[in-house]
């Protein structure tokens, strides 16, 4: 970690890999800067204005990847980091990237393509992958001209994971064909333009099972090697080359974990179903529903002032709780001018008002008003299931979660979730290193008038949690526990203890706590009796 001390600043340094390997940038910090300062100011040496897609992630001193949070302070984020390096990533892979606004943005989300190509996380067949490298030769070395473009030109750019031979000839054939539309067309790309081939580069891309999909190893309930991958679709699974299982995110009702225990609740038409997978780590754990959560409130919710803090990890995961920060898939559209935005009368008439953040928000599956919310709560504490929250005489079984505008016009031209095509997934051997709410109170009050309708009338209403109720329990269990245990080490002779009351640190206890303490409430009692 690098400092310089100014008068009375201290200023951290870090770098900044770009989407280039080649390219880096030199950046600077203050102790008391946040995230979103250091995104903005790599996006703005970019020229980009659509910043809400991209990311920045690092690596901790344990090797594991984290995205850097935009409203954390940078320096408590990376703190056992040196050097401080940083990578500038896609982190939502727009659903049809042929809706961005700027050309810039397009240029970078092909670049993103071209690195997971590379690296083996875009996963395609044969004439695919020929095809997504025919246009990356089209766009970097523009036309095939017969005295520049001389022997296998191919070889020496490193385009695809596992580059054959045959797949190279390929390539070369359709950089020198002329594409269709064009006197002698054949199909391939000669004639097309830097613009044009880059668009037909991200319209096929962004139709492949593999599109946005960063692969965290885990391993299902029989010990099967899978990779689970995350993108605006919802959840898949991949075994080898091959999808073995596609959640989408309307079938998802709950999204928690516990230790190394990832766990997907679902929601379907007939029955309730849960998924669990074991990650390599906690950490690896934590990062996986990380990126859940994130991925699922970036592509549903309608806005971000909907998103509250999101609680997970069970008993034995020390809690983890996540708050989503930035604007939503469906506001960025409204800004462009893609979506007309929601009117406010109808939302407000719809809603009751801004809903308040709580730890207990709604969930797929509990839609609490006509916008939908996620939460990732173990199941003791979730709200209630659908039929207690729906509106009466409306029915939904998952797929309304997922409907409107917004999703329709954003997989515009990118049904990659035909069942009919053949899925299938890298082997993701070569890995990049760097790489609630409430419901109205109307609602409220209406709910509570008929629950009283049917609640016998002798039956007490159910008292309101109380926290002294709830702790102060709980801690003198715990201090008598504690006391038994002193009682049974110190107190008796049991053979299985008597190894371990000879340790040093359990004599020092005693000597200097257990028996001045035993001495000084002896001699109270006998002055009390």
């Amino acid at each position: 970690m690098f400092k310089s001390r100014g008068d009375s600043n201290i200023v951290y340094k870090c770098t900044v890999r770009l989407l280039e390997d080649t390219e880096i940038l030199e950046c600077e910090f203050h102790p008391s800067y946040k995230g979103k300062f250091l995104l903005e100011h790599v996006c703005q040496q970019l020229n980009l204005t659509e910043t809400d897609y991209f990311g920045l992630r690092y690596v901790d001193a344990g090797g594991q990847r984290h995205w850097l949070h935009l409203a954390k302070l940078i320096l408590k984020q990376v703190k056992d980091a040196s050097p401080i390096l940083f990578s500038f990533r896609v982190k939502f892979y727009p659903p049809n990237p042929l809706l961005l606004k700027e050309d810039v943005t397009r240029f970078q989300i092909y670049l993103q393509l071209k690195r997971d190509l590379l690296h083996g996380r875009l996963y395609c067949t044969s004439n695919e992958a020929a095809m997504l490298g025919a246009l990356i030769i089209q766009i970097e070395l523009g036309d095939y001209d017969p005295n520049i473009h001389v022997g296998n030109y191919v070889t020496e750019m490193r385009l695809l994971l596992r580059q054959t031979d045959t797949i190279e000839a390929r390539i070369q054939e359709l950089h020198r064909d002329p594409m269709e539309g064009t006197p002698g067309g054949t199909g391939g790309v000669k004639g097309m333009s830097t613009q044009e081939a880059e668009r037909t580069f991200l319209k096929i891309a962004c139709q492949l099972d593999t599109y946005g999909v960063d692969p965290h190893p885990v391993k299902d309930h029989r010990g099967n090697q899978l990779y689970l991958g995350i993108n605006h679709s919802g959840i898949l699974t991949f075994q080898g080359s091959r999808k073995t299982h596609h959640f989408k995110w309307s079938e998802v009702h709950k999204i928690n974990f516990e230790g190394r225990m990832f766990i997907v609740h679902l929601n379907y038409p007939e029955k309730k179903h849960t998924v669990g997978f074991k990650c390599p780590s906690g950490a690896a754990c934590r990062h996986v529903w990380c990126c859940a959560i994130e991925q699922m409130l970036f592509f549903t919710l309608p806005s971000s002032s909907d998103a509250c803090v999101y609680s997970g990890g069970g008993l034995f995961s020390w809690g983890t709780k996540f708050k989503y920060v930035g604007r939503t898939e469906r506001e960025i559209l409204e800004r462009d001018g893609l979506l007309t935005p929601r009117d406010s009368q109808e939302e407000g008439s719809s809603t009751g008002g801004k809903r308040k953040a709580s730890s207990v928000p709604a969930t797929p599956s509990t839609p609490m008003t006509g916008d939908f919310g996620y939460s990732s709560l173990p199941r003791s504490t979730h709200s209630a299931p659908l039929e207690e929250s729906a509106p009466e005489g409306e029915a939904c079984d998952g797929g309304c979660l997922l409907a409107g505008p917004a999703v329709d016009i954003a997989l515009a031209c990118c049904d990659h979730l035909r069942d009919d095509k053949p899925a299938a997934c890298p082997e993701y051997g070569a890995r990049d290193p760097f790489e609630q709410s409430s419901s109205s109170s109307g609602a409220t009050q209406a709910y509570a008038a008929a629950a009283d309708e049917w609640r016998p009338a002798l039956q007490p209403a159910p008292r309101p949690f109380s926290l002294l109720r709830a702790f102060v329990p709980s801690f003198l269990a715990v201090w008598l526990a504690l006391a038994l245990a002193a009682l049974l080490l110190f107190e008796t002779d049991w053979p299985p203890l008597r190894a371990l009351k000879r340790k040093p640190e359990l004599v020092s206890l005693r000597h200097h706590y257990y028996a001045p303490l035993k001495d000084y409430v002896k001699r109270k009692l006998i002055e009390l009796f």
